[in-house]
């Protein structure tokens, strides 16, 4: 039988056919690869060879100085220096985990000083916080460690130094409240319009000034390009640069002289703290304010600001310096309240400038005695002789007539005057305050829970909110007791509004914002918020009776005031404090009388009567603005200002 052998070669026409396939598909691949190599050199030849360029060019943002922060006279409050700064970038980083990462850190742990437990968690914090920005490890670095890593680049990859604008405070302390500090963009400021422009690493104001006026300050970064290898290493000089603008520079309506001035009164006071305000009445600029204890800015400067440093600068134990407490306190304003009711007295029709009031020394409601300071009596009194001796009762009975009148008399002139509400001063941050009235009481205590109840509890906690507005309320807040809240700030307001005839100026810290030549490029000039009219005989009468009590012998703050020259005008205030606290001591100053120029409001925690420790303040402060010498204690001095009855208001 014949088999036939399955290894003859095929046929021709077979063997043609499979030729002709191979064929076929090489044509197509040789045809696909052409087409591609055709599209990437003729086609997108111009897009690649960019790309090309572009990966040996590696470009640097360069950042814009900040603008300086000036004094009212030009003197520099903040401005600019260079640091250099110990950086690490995350993506030129050995891997976390591996061997050469670990022998990195050792090395430049070495060779900073910095642990090696803190190198890694400012990687960890830090990229967590902006994963496209540098590591900053420490400022201000030394030369012999930047000359060291220079000659061992190659054992530090990923480790740069660089030259960085960082913020300087050539005035130590001064105004760091008003000034606030800069620091890195977060992503959540990112998402912002304001802060549109920016980049992760980029420089804005965190508070105050610095924040206020960011979109000013700020300037416009710049860029650099640099030749660089295929692992990203400089080889060669710039290929091209693009200049940052500087910021413009702000000037402040501060003074330094006068800020420098209240900032050592109130520290003068044992720890105490405490807050001052100098303004012009006449045009809301702010000549000085400060709070103590106060912080040295210079911390918000380092590469990283550890939570333990906040939390101390926050901290209610350490009298949290971070708070601004001339625009941010929450305080009762003692007797410094009564101009406030006289106005609404007046101008309702609740008493006349000449009514004579019998102060017996006593006001007695039901059951409740109102009592004058020190249980003193004052006669047959008008508001003038109210006003030099501080008279209580006479106030009491005006706060009595006004809870009678009913209609929130004294809340409504309070908030038209400026308190309880914010000034619209050009800084972040300012409280509202609150003026109490009858509704806002009474809509705490049907909020609050009976705590006899089953599971019963007060929802808020203030201040007796078991219980609705009774008279008394009405009657301590004449005398700037009970539930009100204000702060130096408010009080300074109200009494310029006053005392300039009726416009409540809008405060302000900022005069003009310069650019880097020196041209005036924005003037700010806030118009008043609004006008209230004050008939001028009230004022009048108001006035004078603030002028005898600083210069007329019995008057509350005549020991302090009485040798002054030009003539002041002002009013004491002891505000009752927590029961196992001192009294909260205050002076509000006008100067010089009739015409004033200077307001001055100095408010002391813990201090004790207003003309022992506010007063003495506002002396030198106002000293400072009117550029004049304090006067000397005047002889006749009266008897201090003591607890008053059992209202538990005190003068």
């Amino acid at each position: 039988m014949m088999y036939r052998s399955d290894n003859r070669p095929p046929t021709g026409s077979q063997f043609a056919f499979r030729v002709a396939v191979i064929t076929g598909i090489a044509l197509v691949l040789f045809g696909v690869i052409f087409l591609r190599l055709w599209y990437l050199q003729v086609l997108s030849g111009d897009e690649y060879l960019d790309q090309a360029q572009n990966n040996r060019v590696r470009e640097l943002r360069v950042q814009a100085p900040r603008g300086e922060i000036l004094d009212r006279d030009g003197r520099v409050l903040v401005d600019n220096r260079t640091a250099l700064a110990l950086q690490l970038d995350p993506q030129e980083l050995p891997k976390r985990g591996t061997a050469r990462r670990k022998q990195l850190i050792e090395r430049l742990a070495a060779a900073s000083g910095i642990a090696e437990g803190e190198i890694e968690k400012q990687i960890r914090v830090q990229t967590k916080e902006l994963p496209a920005s540098p590591v900053t490890l420490q400022r201000d670095v030394g030369y012999p460690l930047v000359y060291y890593l220079e000659e061992h680049k190659g054992e530090f990859p990923g480790v740069t130094v660089e030259r960085l604008f960082v913020r300087d405070y050539p005035r130590g302390e001064l105004a760091a409240h008003v000034l606030g500090n800069v620091g890195e963009v977060t992503e959540e400021q990112l998402a912002e319009p304001r802060y549109a422009q920016l980049e992760p690493g980029d420089q804005v104001g965190k508070a105050g000034v610095e924040f206020q006026y960011d979109h000013l300050l700020r300037g416009q970064p710049g860029s650099v390009e640099l030749q660089v290898d295929a692992l990203g290493r400089p080889r060669g000089g710039e290929v091209g640069a693009d200049q940052a603008t500087a910021g413009n520079d702000i000037q402040l309506t501060i003074d330094k002289d006068v800020q420098a001035t209240g900032e050592a009164a109130l520290s003068s006071f044992g720890g105490l703290p405490g807050a001052f305000v100098a303004m012009d009445p006449r045009n809301g600029e702010v000549l000085g304010l400060g709070s103590y204890p106060t912080f040295d800015p210079t911390i918000f400067t380092r590469a990283s600001l550890p939570p333990s440093v906040y939390k101390r600068l926050s901290s209610k134990g350490q009298d949290a310096p971070i708070t601004d407490r001339a625009i941010q306190g929450a305080y009762p304003t003692g007797s410094t309240f009564k101009a406030i009711t006289a106005t609404a007295a007046l101008e309702e029709g609740l008493i006349d400038a000449d009514t004579v009031v019998q102060d017996n020394g006593v006001l007695k409601v039901d059951v409740t005695e109102f009592k004058n300071a020190g249980d003193r009596t004052y006669g047959p009194i008008t508001m003038r002789e109210a006003l030099k001796v501080s008279s209580d009762v006479y106030f009491y009975k005006l706060g009595y007539e006004a809870e009678i009148e009913g209609g929130d008399l004294i809340q409504s002139w309070a908030r038209q005057l400026g308190i309880g509400e914010p000034t619209g001063i050009d800084l972040p941050g300012e409280t509202a305050g609150l003026v109490p009235t009858p509704a806002w009481r009474n809509a705490l205590f049907a909020e609050a829970k009976d705590p006899e109840s089953p599971g019963g509890e007060k929802l808020v906690p203030f201040k007796e909110t078991d219980r609705p507005w009774l008279a008394g309320d009405g009657i301590n807040l004449s005398v700037g007791q009970g539930d009100l809240q204000s702060n130096p700030l408010q009080l300074a307001t109200a009494y310029s509004t006053i005392a300039n005839g009726g416009d409540v100026i809008r405060p302000h810290v900022a005069s003009q914002v310069e650019d880097a030549s020196g041209q005036v490029i924005q003037e700010i000039r806030p118009a008043p918020r609004r006008h209230v009219e004050i008939e001028p005989e009230y004022r009048q009468t108001i006035m004078e009776g603030l002028h005898a009590a600083a210069m007329e012998p019995g008057g509350t703050s005549y020991k302090v005031f009485g040798n002054w020259k030009p003539d002041v005008a002002g009013k004491t205030g002891t505000a009752e404090g927590d029961p196992d606290e001192e009294d909260q001591s205050w002076y509000v100053a006008l100067a010089p009388y009739p015409d004033p120029r200077v307001v001055v409001a100095v408010t002391i925690e813990n201090g004790g009567f207003g003309a022992d420790a506010a007063a003495p303040a506002a002396s030198q402060i106002l000293a400072a603005a009117l550029d004049t010498e304090p006067g000397a204690y005047a002889p006749d001095v009266p008897a201090g200002e003591s607890p008053a009855g059992t209202s538990g208001a005190y003068d």
